[in-house]
């Protein structure tokens, strides 16, 4: 955009995202500093929703188009092409982990994340397991899915997740967690429990 006070639009963002679905791979947005024009009218919600102006948008090819150039800077979120940087909001994480499938069992077992717009990621070093507990203590898990961007894991996925659970031993203290991929992902100390 040249036009500084131009409204930013989906639509150059909607021709960068499918020049690059052509492609066949996720845009090089590490490469991508484009200057910023302002903020879209546009939201994801918790539940993974994508809202533009107030409106769900329900075309799931679209979402997956604007999802592949979603970037994190800073604890904001941009969609990014080659020219324009546009500012959205998220209310918790961009993307939802619908579903797992597994592979092996305990040290051995593999973790494979589906997400709502379809990425699949494996959870191990890089695509990371954590549990966020409020102050409540009501955990909000996440698994790591690209360049900063996590999905919240979906609750039904999460008890799942725990009943492949067992205790390890992290630096003195026992957690009961998950194995995937040779790595141990905490979930909650055995001492709180309460067992």
């Amino acid at each position: 955009m040249t036009d500084s006070s131009a409204k930013p639009s989906p639509d150059s963002l909607i021709a960068a995202a499918r020049a690059a679905e052509k492609a066949g791979k996720l845009p090089p947005l590490h490469l991508w500093d484009p200057p910023f024009c302002g903020d879209l009218d546009m939201e994801i919600r918790r539940d993974g929703t994508w809202f533009h102006e107030g409106t769900p948008i329900g075309r799931k090819p679209l979402v997956r188009l604007f999802s592949t150039i979603l970037k994190r800077e800073d604890g904001k979120y941009f969609l990014v092409t080659p020219v324009e940087k546009v500012g959205i909001r998220v209310e918790d994480a961009p993307f939802v982990a619908v579903d797992f499938d597994v592979a092996g069992d305990g040290r051995k077992q593999v973790i494979s994340f589906s997400t709502n717009v379809g990425d699949v990621v494996v959870a191990g070093p890089e695509h990371r397991i954590r549990v966020h507990r409020d102050e409540t203590g009501e955990p909000s898990p996440y698994v790591h899915v690209r360049a900063g961007l996590d999905a919240l894991i979906d609750r039904k996925s999460f008890y799942r997740l725990v009943d492949l659970g067992e205790a390890h031993d992290v630096d003195g203290t026992d957690w009961f967690g998950v194995w995937s991929n040779g790595t141990f992902f905490p979930i909650i100390p055995v001492a709180e429990l309460g067992v």
